[in-house]
């Protein structure tokens, strides 16, 4: 019996490192951003709903490029999202895929710090984009259009617990 609870302690605290080594925009990151992004509500039905999902130059996925500013040498990591089943699902979340952004997808870039600060809600999209908190290139007035989701993707970036101790 001894043996079986110390056992489950080594599982609990070595799961727990595991997770907590997750280095923020790693494609480790990405794929747990991707299911985090499954599991909002706001996310999947708000951006379906309002057709930004849809908007995807007819490759059956919009494409978002993330990284951190201050990771100089780290690679980009790519989320895709897909109208399916009546939602916006991300299908896709790891190393970047498509290098080249068509018309209807995203990139976006902030430092670690301000990455952390929007995760934690500290402020919203507007203010980080005014005040050049966050980088931003796609279809501005669709993004401006989606400014509630816009904001959940944000806190998405707090939500996936992960590090900034190191660059990807």
């Amino acid at each position: 019996m001894r043996r079986l609870i110390i056992g489950v302690l080594i599982s609990v605290v070595m799961s727990h490192t595991a997770s907590a080594q997750t280095v923020l925009m790693s494609t480790d990151w990405a794929a747990k951003a991707c299911d985090a992004w499954n599991e909002n509500p706001v996310l999947t039905k708000e951006l379906f709903e309002s057709g930004w999902a849809k908007n995807d130059d007819g490759k059956g996925f919009k494409v978002m490029h993330v990284y951190r500013e201050d990771c100089e040498k780290s690679p980009r990591v790519e989320l895709r999202i897909s109208a399916k089943d009546g939602q916006a699902r991300c299908v896709y979340g790891g190393k970047v895929e498509n290098e080249k952004l068509a018309g209807s997808d995203y990139l976006m870039f902030a430092t670690s710090k301000r990455w952390r600060e929007m995760g934690k809600g500290e402020y919203g999209p507007m203010k980080a984009m005014m005040f050049g908190r966050l980088q931003f290139d796609g279809p501005m007035w669709e993004a401006m259009k989606n400014m509630g989701p816009f904001e959940q993707f944000l806190l998405l970036v707090g939500k996936v617990e992960a590090t900034t101790d190191s660059c990807p």
